[in-house]
C-alpha cells in the first residue's frame, strides 16, 4: 500500500485496514492494495471515517489540480454516487449524508433533492428491505441489474464476455471476493467514475469507447425500470437520477470533438 496522506488518514481514522474495509464492505486485501481511495469508494469512506472527502482526495475536491477538471469531478461523483447506492444499500451515516445532497432546479438537480427528501424519510432497515426485495429477493428480485440480461434475456451471456475482454484490455482485474459478474450496473458505474478520475492509465477517448460499449446499450433503460419499479420507494429518485445522468452522458458523447 502506498503512502497516500488521504487514504493513511482514513486506515487511522477507522483503526486499521480491516476495519476500513469491513465499515465499507469489501475485502481487506482490496483495501490493502489502494495507493490512494478510489473516486468510487470517496462517498463510501468519507461516511465510513468521517474524514472529508477534500482530504480523501484533495485532487478530485479541493481543486488543487488542473488534472481533472470541474466537470469530471461532477461527472465522477455521480458515477460514484449511484455506484455506492447500486452496490448495496446505504447505512445511517451514509442516509444522512444524502440528506445534505446539493442540487438545482434543473431536472437533476429536482431528482438529487427528491433522493435527499427520501433520505430523510426512511431509516437503514427500511432501505435495505426495499434493496434486498429490489435486486435480490427470494429467488430472484424484481429487477435485475446486469447488461447481459438487458441486452438478451440471460445472464453470463455474449455482452459480459466483451466486457471481460475489454477489462483485460485496460488493466482492470476482478477485485478478490467479488461475487457479482462485472456487467452489474454499480460495477460498470464504478469503473467509470475510474476511467473519468484518472485511476485507470488510459487516454481520455477511451471514456467514450467503454461507455458507447457497455453503458449506453441498456443502462438508460434499467435505471427508467427502476424508478417506475413496484417496489421502489427510496430508489425511485435513484432511477431517476441514474436515467436523466446516462441521457446527459449519451448526448455529451455523441457530440463532435
Amino acid at each position: 500500500m502506498g503512502g497516500d496522506a488521504g487514504l493513511g488518514e482514513a486506515i487511522r481514522a477507522a483503526g486499521g485496514v480491516t476495519e476500513l474495509a469491513r465499515r465499507i464492505g469489501i475485502s481487506q486485501p482490496s483495501v490493502s492494495n489502494w495507493s490512494r481511495v478510489p473516486a468510487d469508494r470517496v462517498v463510501a469512506v468519507e461516511a465510513a471515517t468521517g474524514v472529508a472527502r477534500a482530504v480523501l482526495r484533495p485532487d478530485l475536491y479541493a481543486g488543487t489540480t488542473d488534472a481533472v477538471d470541474d466537470t469530471a469531478v461532477a461527472r465522477a461523483q455521480e458515477y460514484g454516487l449511484l455506484a455506492a447506492l447500486l452496490a448495496r444499500p446505504p447505512d445511517a451515516a451514509l442516509l444522512k449524508r444524502l440528506a445534505k445532497l446539493e442540487n438545482d432546479r434543473t431536472p437533476l438537480g429536482l431528482a438529487h433533492r427528491a433522493l435527499a427528501g427520501a433520505a430523510v424519510e426512511k431509516d437503514a432497515a427500511a432501505v435495505a428491505r426495499e434493496y434486498f426485495d429490489l435486486f435480490i429477493g427470494v429467488g430472484r428480485g424484481e429487477l435485475l441489474p446486469y447488461g447481459s440480461y438487458y441486452l438478451t434475456g440471460f445472464l453470463h451471456e455474449r455482452p459480459l464476455a466483451r466486457l471481460r475482454a475489454d477489462l483485460a484490455g485496460l488493466g482492470i482485474e476482478r477485485v478478490e471476493g467479488q461475487c457479482e459478474p462485472e456487467d452489474h450496473a454499480a460495477i460498470l458505474c464504478e469503473i467509470m467514475a475510474g476511467l473519468i478520475a484518472g485511476d485507470f492509465a488510459v487516454p481520455v477517448e477511451r471514456q467514450r469507447h467503454f461507455f458507447d460499449r457497455h453503458l449506453a446499450p441498456w443502462m438508460g433503460r434499467f435505471f427508467a425500470d427502476l424508478e417506475a419499479a413496484k417496489g421502489a420507494d427510496f430508489y425511485r429518485p435513484v432511477g431517476a437520477i441514474g436515467r436523466l445522468f446516462i441521457e446527459i452522458e449519451a448526448e455529451a458523447f455523441a457530440l463532435p470533438e
